[in-house]
């Protein structure tokens, strides 16, 4: 059982710190050896526990959890269903996620598997046209686009088994934030603007998010989700049982019956989460915990362990040294797991061959130090691949314990497959755009395999979502993190660990630091803006094509120095930023 707070009268002697996906850091310590004067960025500081979340509102509902004594996974129940009310693009009940939950007291670390199932009507053809090709518009925006829905089970599990608040609790925020409205952001009104045309085609979801004719909601301006409330309160009154049975799951089976999808009351009754060891693998003596497949936690494993044996830190964060050797162990990975990725209960991942010494040597081998390696070179079988969406979300927990949630759940694409069912107020995903729609039939993207990940009645699609949890070499919790942004989840999560453990970055230079990216196929190196010209210069003269494209990942990361004091970070690359520190330090 995870540890309570010993009392509410406590809660005035903790300290927490709040803060959201743009964070302009104020509080530093000098206790902190990660921090010193050297640092150009700094992380939010204090006691007691942390929430870091994408979204300003989720991350008060869930430090007020952790203020009236709930643990981690109390409050991290809490912003989840939050966010499905103020994060509507990511923020979810109708698509599915992982969630890994450390438990302090037992010294344990567990995987709970939310992701989507595909219905039992699904089949390996169920995305071809007539001339045999992938349709994609079928598998993005129809009805049948929709994978059962896993993130109700699997936060009202979490809370069950490993929480201390009761549903109804856990569940108030986000129905009051839906029946009584919330100020709509920047973000959040150039979102609903950008979707407008793909949600009008559904009645349902313009009703919800546009106003009277169809016009769009202003900043400032309120937004009601009435339904959702309700589909919210009847969850909180009656557990899974409120969304996966009754009213709500008649509402969204008469949806797909009228409009050709697949998802039926059998569907339904028979979604369960899936409860797996964790993953784990040494880095430079450092423990890394990550979700097993169909997460990509492996891959993010395998890259690391790649890098393991080069200086790193002697070539300096972001040379083009280091780059390179990023780029080319990303290479070998993504091809490895474009082959191998698959949902384990109906593909065999061999996870102790692909991270065994003995086939990571046989792969480092084949890093040229200096020169770039053909992506056509390194493996004979490139799979069809479909578009991972970067709009999904994290959220990562610490309470004053030290028990700690990494979460990462997603709709897919923003605003999922754009439908919603009559009165149930919240958006369908599109998650079976994440399986392979024709396998062996390269489509350019080169990220999740082929037969691994093709589509198969009740199957979970592969994923790159990759929630992590750092212990340091003592076996004390040093850090946990995750991060939205489809294929670049990996690379993301990837570089912000070697940062800090490579390059001794505090963990808000980790997180505001250039990334790069590469995935296999198609053959460039994806950058941001930020690195050197000279940098540049240097990676093309090795033979990497460069591609300067959009920010890659919204990290959420907290770190524990001590297990008392909390420094936490919010990516900056997404918006509706706000910290909000809160230190009433223990006496």
């Amino acid at each position: 059982m995870i540890a309570r707070l010993r009392s509410k009268h406590h809660q005035h002697t903790v300290a927490w710190c709040l803060f959201l996906a743009l964070t302009i850091p104020t509080l530093t310590v000098a206790q902190s050896a990660i921090l010193s004067a050297r640092s150009v960025h700094h992380p939010v500081t204090g006691y007691g526990g942390m929430v870091a979340s994408q979204e300003k509102l989720a991350t008060q509902a869930g430090v007020q959890v952790l203020r009236e004594g709930g643990n981690a996974v109390d409050a991290a129940v809490t912003i989840g269903f939050t966010l499905a009310v103020t994060l509507p693009r990511a923020g979810n009940i109708g698509g599915g996620g992982f969630m890994l939950v450390y438990l302090a007291d037992q010294k344990q670390t567990i995987a709970i598997n939310y992701r989507e199932k595909s219905p039992a009507a699904s089949h390996r053809d169920l995305f071809l046209d007539e001339n045999g090709n992938a349709d994609a518009k079928k598998s993005r925006y129809s009805p049948v686009a929709s994978g059962v829905p896993g993130t109700v089970y699997g936060l009202c599990e979490a809370l069950e088994k490993y929480g201390t608040i009761p549903l109804q609790r856990a569940l108030q925020p986000a129905i009051d934030l839906a029946k009584e409205g919330f100020i709509v952001t920047p973000f959040l009104a150039n979102g609903l603007k950008s979707a407008k045309k793909r949600m009008s085609q559904s009645p349902a979801a313009k009703a919800v998010f546009y106003k009277n004719k169809g016009s769009l909601y202003s900043i400032g301006e309120k937004l009601i989700q009435i339904d959702l409330a309700h589909t919210l309160q009847l969850i909180a009154d009656q557990g899974p049982a409120g969304f996966y049975q009754g009213e709500t799951s008649d509402k969204l089976v008469l949806y797909m019956q009228n409009n050709g999808g697949l998802i039926t009351h059998d569907d339904l009754l028979n979604y369960r989460p899936s409860h797996r060891k964790p993953i784990s693998a040494f880095y430079r003596g450092h423990r890394i915990v990550t979700m097993p497949p169909p997460s990509s936690g492996m891959t993010m494993l395998h890259i690391l362990k790649l890098l393991e044996t080069f200086p790193l830190e002697k070539y300096g964060q972001n040379s083009a040294q280091s780059i390179h050797l990023l780029a080319e162990a990303c290479r070998l990975a993504y091809s490895d797991r474009a082959e191998f990725l698959g949902d384990p209960d109906h593909w065999s991942v061999p996870l102790d061959y692909l991270l065994s010494e003995k086939y990571i040597k046989q792969r480092r081998n084949l890093i040229d130090p200096e020169q770039a390696t053909l992506s056509k070179n390194v493996s004979s079988s490139r799979q069809s691949i479909p578009y991972e969406s970067p709009e999904t979300t994290h959220f990562s927990v610490i309470d004053r314990f030290g028990n700690a949630v990494a979460n990462t759940y997603t709709l897919n694409f923003s605003y999922g497959a754009h439908r919603m069912a009559p009165g149930t107020g919240f958006l369908l995903n599109n998650e079976m755009d994440d399986f392979v729609s024709k396998p062996g039939s390269p489509n350019g993207f080169g990220l999740l395999g082929g037969d691994a990940n093709a589509i198969r009645a009740g199957k979970r699609m592969a994923s790159s979502m990759s929630p992590t949890i750092i212990f340091q070499p003592n076996g004390k919790l040093y850090f946990i993190t995750g991060s939205p942004g489809g294929s670049r989840i990996i690379t993301t999560v990837t570089q912000l660990i070697s940062n800090v453990i490579d390059h001794k970055m505090n963990i808000a230079e980790a997180s505001h630091a250039p990334r790069v990216h590469h995935q296999w196929f198609p053959d460039l190196l994806r950058i941001e803006k930020g690195l050197s010209p000279d940098t540049l210069k240097l990676l093309e003269q090795r033979g990497h094509r460069l591609s300067l494209q959009s920010s890659m990942g919204s990290t959420q990361s907290i770190l524990t120095l001590d297990g008392k004091l909390f420094q936490g970070c919010s990516d900056p690359r997404r918006r509706n930023a706000l910290t909000l520190p809160s230190s009433i330090r223990s006496n």
